[in-house]
């Protein structure tokens, strides 16, 4: 297992985590667990003192992971069960015909 300065010198090297990981022969959403003590799925709060962390990554990390995600609201299925229920209900119909 690398150890955090490992992991730390790629980054400051200017390696992305996907990169260090890959270098390293370990998942990217590891390398930065074992860099910065935090899950790349981004589950914990952050205190104030985290933002010092060296490694922090700002914004999503998910990324990291190398999970697929998408969002479920962008599924055919989905759509077609909210407007047979806007459909089966005449105040969301009603409304449905204010907003055009």
């Amino acid at each position: 297992m690398p150890t955090r300065e490992e992991v730390l010198r790629r980054i400051g090297d200017g390696e992305g985590y996907e990169d260090a990981g890959r270098a390293l022969g370990i998942p990217a959403g590891l390398a930065y667990l074992i860099a910065t003590g935090l899950p790349a799925d981004g589950s914990d709060s952050l205190a104030p003192e985290d933002y010092q962390r060296p490694g922090l990554r700002l914004g999503g990390t998910q990324a990291l992971l190398g999970v697929p995600h998408h969002n479920p609201s962008e599924r055919r299925s989905i759509d077609e069960f909210v407007h047979g229920r806007v459909r089966a209900d005449a105040q969301m119909r009603a409304a449905a015909t204010t907003q055009q």
